[in-house]
């Protein structure tokens, strides 16, 4: 199978090792990105091809497409491996704002293509083993389900302004695991930020730490939070508790978090430090997964009406926060309210 990969950053780089490593894609690899050096040292490598454009992608006969490239250019080359019938795999997000989402999945729909979305928690142990006892009512009924995640330390500066701020790039991947575990929808939103962090998300509009308070349509009531400064390590935690039963993902030998009781666990003697690390199992089995969706051997497990799911959750959110109000997602156009 030929696959085009386009972007050689640091998610690239790593869903480009994985797929050089795939059976059915091995040697057929194609990757570009906008700087040529940088795809041409890769593919050397990875013992894979470097395309001198994106242009060679879409003319060398390649059977799917992977956008690993930088956000602004995901929703034209979504829509651009729609028209050209090609079945893509994309990173979150479609777009950075509601409209461009909007667009492209108006591209994927009319062409009858398939758009898998890279939301890796789908494809973890922990949060999967979660879906399963939420489902097969092990914990009875649901009343409190709390999500977090926290980075060790800040994203580039220059990032910033490119990434669609806290709720849309960090917690829109918590809002999705709401929704994929729980099986239940977000009917109102009220969400808190603040900037009194580094100076940088001031600077650039964006807030350093946020929380938001979600009410499901079955009463159910969850917090998200996340924080871009947690010096501990990286954290990404969901704690779900019902009638019956409470458990807890992301709570290993390796949580950078401490007790203070006298019998409690030690502290994590090599915390988690970033995305990657923590996640490597699960990004390297979605495109596993996006594999066997181009062969026609499973359904599409995270298309992007999915993905726009999350993104209005997060779009109610910043609205909330800027707004000091509670939000209904069904105030964001384009979901299926």
């Amino acid at each position: 199978m030929r696959i085009g990969l386009i972007g050689a950053g640091r998610i690239g780089t790593f869903h480009a090792t994985t797929l050089s490593r795939h059976r059915e894609v091995g040697g057929s690899l194609i990757v570009t990105d906008a700087d040529p050096a940088r795809a041409q040292r890769l593919a050397d490598r990875l013992g894979a091809t470097a395309a001198p454009s994106v242009n060679e992608i879409f003319t060398w006969g390649v059977d799917a497409v992977v956008i690993t490239a930088a956000t602004s250019a995901h929703a034209e080359l979504i829509g651009r491996a729609a028209r050209s019938g090609l079945p893509v795999f994309c990173e979150k997000p479609i777009a950075l704002d509601l409209a461009g989402t909007l667009a492209a999945l108006a591209e994927v729909d009319a062409a009858g293509t398939v758009l898998q979305m890279g939301f890796q928690r789908r494809f973890d142990v922990g949060y999967t083993v979660a879906r399963e006892a939420v489902r097969s009512g092990r914990l009875g009924r649901l009343h409190t389900v709390r999500a977090m995640t926290s980075d060790q330390s800040p994203p580039p500066a220059e990032y910033l302004p490119l990434s669609g701020g806290l709720y849309r790039d960090c917690l829109i991947h918590d809002f999705d695991m709401l929704r994929w575990v729980t099986g239940r929808e977000v009917v109102q939103v009220y969400a808190a930020g603040s900037d009194a962090g580094p100076a940088m998300f001031r600077e650039a509009g964006d807030i350093d730490t946020g929380a938001a308070v979600l009410t499901f349509d079955d009463g159910m009531l969850a917090t998200a939070t996340a924080t871009r400064v947690n010096g501990a390590g990286y954290d990404v935690r969901m704690e779900l508790s019902g009638e019956l039963d409470q458990i807890t993902v992301g709570l290993d030998d390796r949580t950078p978090i401490a007790s203070t009781e006298p019998a409690g666990p030690p502290p994590a003697d090599k915390p988690w430090t970033g995305f990657l690390e923590r996640f490597g199992p699960a990004y390297e089995a979605e495109l596993a997964a996006f594999v066997e969706v181009v062969r026609g051997e499973r359904p599409n497990p995270c298309d992007g009406r999915e993905a726009l799911e999350a993104l209005r959750i997060a779009e109610a959110c910043e609205l909330s926060r800027r707004e000091r109000r509670a939000v209904s997602p069904a105030e964001i156009p384009g979901g299926r309210d």
